[in-house]
C-alpha cells in the first residue's frame, strides 16, 4: 500500500439505536440546509423582509431540492443496459431506466442515490413557485439570495460524499491521494469530493463578498450567475478527472455530469451579460 497516500477507511455510519442508522451522509445534508437557512435568514433581516416568507422559502426549498436530487439520479445515471432488447413503435431500445418499471422504489432514498443537478433544477421549480404564490418579486430576485446559502449545502454535502467513500476521482500520485479502502480501492485517488467542497466554498466566499461589500443584490442576475459559473463550470472541468459514476459514461466525450453543467453554465454567462442592465434601487 502507497506510503505517501492517505488511507481512507471511515464507517460512513455515525452511530445507530436499535433500528435508526444514522449516518454522516445524511447529517451533514441537514447541516448544510440549516446553514443555508441561517445564511438566508441574515441577508432577510438585511433587508428587512418578513419572516413568514423565509419559512415558506425553506419548506419549498428544502421539499423541491431533496425531491429533484432523488428524481435527478434515478433517471439522469440509472440507465442500464436491458436483459432482453425492447422493440416500441418500431425502435429498438436495448438500454433502460429501472424506475420507470418499479416507479414505487424514487421514495427509497436510504438505498442512496441523490444528484445534485436534478436538486439544481428542483430548486429552481420551487423557487418559481415560491416566487409565483408568495414573493412576486421575480425568480431571479430569490435565487439571487437563496444561492449565497446553497453554496454552504452543497459544501456539506460533498463532505458527506467523502464520508461515504464515493464519487472520488481517477489514480494520482499526488502526496494528498486517498486510498478508498471501504470501496475496494488499493491505489491512491484524487479526492475529489474535497476538490468539490472548496470550489463550492470559494463560490460561497465570493457571492458573501459581492452581496455584503458590492451590494449585487440590487443588479438582478449578478449573484446568481456568478454562483452557476462559480459551481458549475469547476464542476464541468473536475469530470475529467473523476471516474464515471456509471457504466454507460464510458466512451462519451463529455459524461453526464459535464452534460448537465453546460446549460447552468451558458444560463449563468447570460444571467451575468443581462444583470448590466437590470439594477434594483
Amino acid at each position: 500500500m502507497n506510503i505517501n497516500a492517505i488511507v481512507w477507511n471511515v464507517d460512513p455510519e455515525l452511530f445507530s439505536l436499535g433500528p435508526i442508522h444514522v449516518r454522516w451522509y445524511g447529517l451533514l445534508w441537514a447541516l448544510g440546509i440549516w446553514l443555508a437557512l441561517v445564511v438566508v435568514q441574515k441577508l432577510f433581516k438585511n433587508e428587512k423582509l418578513s419572516e413568514a416568507w423565509l419559512d415558506k422559502l425553506f419548506m419549498y426549498t428544502v421539499i423541491g431540492t431533496i425531491v429533484g436530487a432523488r428524481l435527478g439520479h434515478c433517471f439522469f445515471y440509472e440507465w442500464k443496459p436491458l436483459d432482453e432488447p425492447v422493440t416500441f413503435l418500431g425502435i429498438t431500445f436495448t438500454y433502460g431506466n429501472y424506475y420507470l418499471s418499479h416507479p414505487w422504489e424514487l421514495l427509497y432514498v436510504w438505498r442512496g442515490g441523490l444528484a445534485s443537478h436534478g436538486g439544481a433544477i428542483g430548486i429552481i421549480i420551487a423557487l418559481y413557485l415560491f416566487n409565483k404564490k408568495v414573493s412576486h418579486k421575480g425568480f431571479i430576485w430569490g435565487m439571487d439570495r437563496l444561492v449565497i446559502g446553497a453554496a454552504l449545502t452543497g459544501a456539506a454535502i460533498r463532505l458527506g460524499n467523502l464520508m461515504n467513500s464515493e464519487i472520488y476521482g481517477s489514480a494520482t500520485d499526488l502526496p494528498w491521494g486517498f486510498i478508498f479502502v471501504r470501496d475496494g480501492q488499493t491505489v491512491p485517488m484524487h479526492p475529489t469530493q474535497i476538490y468539490e467542497m472548496l470550489y463550492c466554498l470559494i463560490t460561497f466566499a465570493v457571492v458573501w463578498w459581492m452581496y455584503w461589500k458590492k451590494q449585487a443584490y440590487r443588479q438582478t442576475g449578478l449573484i446568481y450567475g456568478v454562483f452557476l459559473i462559480g459551481i458549475f463550470g469547476s464542476r464541468f472541468l473536475l469530470e475529467f478527472i473523476k471516474l464515471d459514476q456509471e457504466a454507460f459514461e464510458s466512451g462519451m466525450l463529455l459524461n453526464m455530469g459535464q452534460i448537465l453543467s453546460v446549460p447552468f453554465i451558458v444560463w449563468g454567462v447570460w444571467l451575468i451579460y443581462n444583470s448590466r442592465k437590470i439594477t434594483k434601487a
